[in-house]
């Protein structure tokens, strides 16, 4: 699992210098949440909030997150790709597709079944004393 993870930072390094394995993760997530607080963020992924603060942070700098007010509670900023962000994600996306295809094209289909069976277990886990 380490060489794993080691791997998907390396990989996220080459895609694109700015986009760190994390930055990416929380690009992700408000694409697919339409956007959402930061500390929504913090809590989906139990991160630290300054974790999170400084992640942001660059997201801002480099242009690929903005803060907008939230129309439900105007004290409470919401943060949302801009179209920069939508766009080096569409990037970084399809070019990890590419370097799995790439990866897993000689694999059986009975191992890749299996592969996939297993990641769903694994990535279904709620976490310790958790029973979600």
């Amino acid at each position: 699992m380490t060489v794993f993870a080691r791997r998907a930072r390396a990989a996220a390094g080459r895609m694109h210098p700015e986009l760190s394995l994390v930055s990416y993760t929380l690009l992700g997530h408000l694409e697919e949440s339409g956007g959402c607080r930061a500390t929504d963020l913090a809590a989906h992924y139990a991160l630290d909030k300054s974790t999170v603060s400084r992640q942001v942070a660059a997201l801002e700098r480099a242009g690929l997150i903005e803060r907008r007010p939230d129309p439900a509670d105007q004290r409470v900023h919401l943060l949302h790709l801009t179209q920069a962000g939508r766009h080096i994600l569409a990037q970084v996306t399809e070019s990890r597709r590419v370097a799995f295809r790439e990866r897993l094209a000689q694999w059986p289909a009975e191992d890749l079944t299996r592969f996939a069976e297993y990641l769903v277990r694994y990535n279904a886990w709620p976490g310790p004393g958790r029973q979600d």
